[in-house]
């Protein structure tokens, strides 16, 4: 059995991430139980002996695309360099940047979820980062001057219901609900939140 080694040369580092990067891309496309590490070798175009100096089978390379969509794509839901004259503002840019992010990366996330389900691991991997993004949140608010009773709590109240508000506007499209009424009524409930003493 191959040795599975981390990458020191750019080269090495440039394969190890190509393969996660069109690893991931191709198992949202085609399905986890419909492509094996043959398939993500080609898709990436490196051979299969490269795919197995790195990982060990296809849930790894699942494993590290999920991390790093995760923590670059899916979670990085506000910007901490902006500084906010307003909590409207902040609630909006919220409210954009997740819809742009389930929008963007709509077929990643799709499979995540249905992965995430039916995985303990991947489940808890999914957690851990939620859990992650909540208390970062929690900490910009607070060093923006923004506190909150409850914060973790609140936070993670706000940050659901912008996230399903994201569903319903990316794939769910209940004919009778209004966006821009979804909206306004989540910014409502959250400033609400955010105001409340």
């Amino acid at each position: 059995m191959t040795q599975i080694r981390e990458p020191i040369k750019k080269t090495s580092i440039a394969t190890k991430q190509k393969i996660v990067e069109k690893g991931f891309e191709l198992i949202c496309k085609e399905g986890y139980h419909h492509i094996n590490c043959a398939n993500i070798a080609k898709y990436a175009g490196v051979s299969t002996g490269s795919i197995y100096q790195y990982f060990s089978n296809k849930k790894d390379i699942l494993t590290a695309g999920i991390n790093e969509y995760l923590t670059k794509i899916m979670f990085p839901v506000i910007n901490t360099e902006k500084s906010y004259k307003t909590t409207d503002e902040l609630i909006q840019d919220l409210i954009d940047s997740t819809i742009k992010n389930h929008k963007k990366y709509k077929l990643q996330h799709e499979e995540l979820i249905a992965l995430v389900h039916q995985d303990k691991e991947l489940s808890k991997l999914y957690q851990e980062s939620e859990w992650k993004i909540t208390k970062e949140v929690v900490s910009y608010l607070e060093k923006n001057n923004i506190t909150l009773t409850s914060p973790l709590e609140k936070t993670h109240i706000m940050l659901g219901l912008i996230d399903n508000l994201a569903h319903e506007v990316i794939y769910h499209h209940h004919e009778n609900l209004q966006e821009d009424i979804l909206i306004k009524e989540i910014k409502e409930i959250i400033n609400y939140m955010i105001n409340e003493k």
